[in-house]
């Protein structure tokens, strides 16, 4: 694979003093067109040690304009970022719509020196390729442009490159002793990178590999490789008509093609209310014990809720937070994204809010949005919301795996009980800001939002994160039944 790359390509110096100024001016006007574009610029530099990845970085931030640049270099991860899942430093280091983010260490950086190190075998490092490919694959279909380089050397290249480091003062620093060990497992680094490259190679994102001998001939490959991408990408978006945003919302369904898990429910349970009392008291007490022992272990649990208007989500939040330490939960209400969310993947504001090890996210309506209000209301192509689907398994898998208890909430209630607290809401003077003509308009299309739910449920009930579907007509019931589901699976979490 890198044979190509070991030929001894070289620029003269008079050759890269023509093209140089060329190349810079090329990529200054394509950077200005982009910020008329609606996708981001991902700009990955990987490589052997010794290669100049630093220097590249350092060298496309002089030709671009560094206003609309951002570099992002990923080290040893701090307990800050050890405490949450592997991509959570990543997703937030995504460059909006029309910038340019730089990567020198990327998330291939990790599977890879944990492969060389003997950490995880084939099998392990081709499950962590997998996880990269479905990450840049999620980027990609929302728009991003992602561009991989991989700088080779030779391995007498390499040690030649370690030896003229190490003999300037002014950059010995650069080469450490995981360096050198690395230099002694050249054949198996080699080895590995070439596995990761075939891996994670795809038609979307290609890897280019670059001699990186001559670093004339390096930066130019590089800067014109970039230039020709974007400039590709320019002129594909200007030739494709951009999406509508106002697309026609999704119809009921005839009832005839309802099959609804929700409607199975049974929404007569009830709690007299000096039974709910004391259950409440209980499952308080044993959330409040758990989540002591769970910030003290770090085992950190979100909540997610969704379920109609005025199903009592805001009233479980109440119950919820008297048994947890005020410093270390956030409710984070989830409405229309602002401007700066909808230049990110949906999923990035999410990703923002995941807690540290041992507190906890309560999300009012949440990431599943996308299969739900915009579906329904046209705000996401069909495309985009059956797609979210996979995209939200995966996300959830990630929480999962890191050890996050991950609760998901569907409250449910009949359409009579919504009508009768609209007008309970109506008539509480400190309830009436929550009613608004949108309540009103979605019950118009209750059965095609009752069909959504059951397609979510369906789509995304999995093993490591099952939808928990709470009978809310009775208050008292539904409040008990999730404290109650909360406990259990914080227990055995912290099992």
């Amino acid at each position: 694979m890198f044979e190509i790359a070991e030929l001894g390509h070289k620029v003269k110096k008079s050759e890269y003093e023509i093209k140089e100024p060329e190349l810079r001016t090329g990529l200054l006007f394509a950077q200005d067109a982009l910020k008329e574009a609606d996708f981001p610029v991902l700009i990955l530099i990987s490589g052997v040690d010794g290669a100049g990845k630093g220097d590249v970085i350092n060298q496309l931030n002089a030709w671009f304009d560094p206003h609309y640049v951002r570099a992002y270099a990923f080290d040893t991860p701090s307990d800050e970022e050890r405490e949450r899942p592997r991509y959570w430093r990543f997703w937030r280091a995504l460059p909006p719509k029309r910038q340019i983010g730089l990567y020198v260490g990327s998330w291939y950086s990790q599977p890879i020196s944990d492969r060389v190190g003997g950490h995880i075998d084939d099998a392990d490092l081709e499950r962590a390729l997998v996880r990269v490919n479905t990450f840049e694959e999620a980027l990609v279909k929302d728009g991003a442009l992602i561009i991989k380089f991989w700088l080779h050397l030779s391995e007498a290249a390499q040690r030649q490159r370690t030896k003229e480091l190490e003999a300037n003062p002014a950059t010995r620093w650069r080469v450490t002793t995981l360096d050198k060990k690395h230099l002694k497992q050249y054949d198996k680094f080699k080895r590995v990178a070439e596995q990761t490259l075939r891996s994670t190679s795809t038609g979307d994102a290609p890897w280019i590999i670059v001699e990186a001998t001559d670093v004339r001939y390096r930066n130019l490959t590089v800067g014109q490789h970039i230039l020709e991408r974007i400039t590709a990408r320019l002129q594909q978006s200007a030739e494709t008509p951009p999406p509508s945003t106002h697309l026609r919302p999704i119809a009921a369904p005839e009832a005839g093609e309802r099959v609804s898990v929700l409607g199975n429910l049974d929404l007569s349970q009830q709690l007299a209310k000096p039974h709910y009392k004391k259950q409440l008291a209980k499952y308080q007490g044993r959330l409040g014990e758990l989540a002591r022992q769970a910030r003290e272990h770090k085992v950190s649990s979100i909540v997610v809720l969704e379920g109609w208007d005025a199903a009592g989500k805001g009233g479980l939040i109440r119950r919820i937070i008297p048994a947890l330490d005020a410093r270390g939960y956030q409710i984070i209400p989830i409405a229309a994204p602002t401007d700066e969310e909808r230049a990110h993947h949906y999923l990035w504001r999410f990703w923002r809010h995941i807690p540290r090890g041992g507190n906890v996210t309560i999300y009012d309506r949440s990431w599943y949005g996308r299969v739900l209000v915009e579906r329904i209301e046209g705000f996401a192509r069909p495309d985009e919301w059956m797609r979210a689907y996979s995209e939200i398994n995966h996300f959830e898998e990630l929480l999962t795996e890191h050890g996050i208890a991950l609760l998901k909430f569907w409250l449910h209630i009949d359409k009579d009980e919504q009508l009768k607290r609209f007008h309970e809401r109506e008539q509480t003077p400190f309830k009436q800001y929550k009613i608004t003509a949108d309540d009103y308009r979605n019950r118009d299309k209750w059965d095609a939002y009752e069909q959504a739910v059951n397609d979510m449920i369906e789509r995304t009930s999995t093993a490591y994160a099952p939808w928990h579907l709470i009978e809310a007509n009775d208050k008292y019931f539904a409040r008990v039944k999730a404290l109650h589901l909360y406990s259990e699976r914080l227990a055995a979490a912290l099992r």
